[in-house]
């Protein structure tokens, strides 16, 4: 590990488990990704997928931060799960369960062959089959859009967790215990005038983020 990637207050809640790291990846869509652009603090949440050992991501041509990306500047890249509100007896002691990862390094652009079949993974992987339910992007869409990746490499990331409840109350008159939170999906809301019927990608991701029972 590197120095900043060395936990250094309640090493218990660090995992340094890569098979835990892959599922937090997949299970969340979104990460917020942070870097400094002319010395000032810079962050933007983007839609984000695990490709293997890279987490694929993708803007604008005309977003002047991703282009600094490509100069080489390090990044952050911040995911989280929120799983539960601990409800304890005092404001104090509540606390919450989650899952947390923070991956460094520097992204890597990838270049016009190799992006066309990213982008299709990142669409797949957050709406699986979509690409064979539309046309393929044009080329103008496909010169508008930047897409990187950021190798996940050992001694770059960290993963914390929080889990379990809180101690026995002292005054059982005080309701105590667990919140469970979870990402799930919704009833699919059809664009007005739309015919076709809900399409296999929708129905997948309805399946891959139920609601909780």
């Amino acid at each position: 590990m590197t120095d900043l990637s060395t936990p250094t207050r309640k090493p218990d809640r660090y995992l340094a488990d890569r098979a835990a790291l892959d599922d937090l990846l997949d299970a969340m869509p979104v990460g917020v990704l942070s870097t400094v652009v002319d010395g000032q603090p810079w962050s933007v949440p983007l839609l984000v997928a695990r490709d293997g050992d890279r987490v694929l991501l993708h803007g604008s041509t005309g977003a002047g931060a991703l282009r600094h990306l490509l100069t080489g500047a390090p990044v952050t890249l911040t995911v989280v799960a929120l799983d539960g509100l601990v409800v304890a007896e005092t404001a104090f002691d509540s606390s919450a369960n989650y899952r947390s990862a923070v991956l460094r390094g520097t992204t890597v652009e990838l270049g016009p062959e190799e992006a066309t079949g990213a982008l299709e993974r990142l669409t797949d992987r957050l709406l699986p089959g979509r690409t064979e339910e539309v046309r393929a992007s044009t080329g103008k869409e496909l010169r508008a859009t930047s897409c990187l990746a950021l190798p996940i490499v050992d001694g770059s990331w960290l993963l914390k967790a929080r889990t379990g409840g809180t101690d026995p109350a002292e005054d059982p008159t005080v309701w105590t215990g667990v919140v469970p939170l979870a990402l799930a999906a919704g009833t699919p809301q059809p664009t007005p005038g739309t015919t076709a019927p809900e399409p296999a990608s929708v129905t997948a991701t309805r399946a891959a983020y139920p609601v909780p029972v």
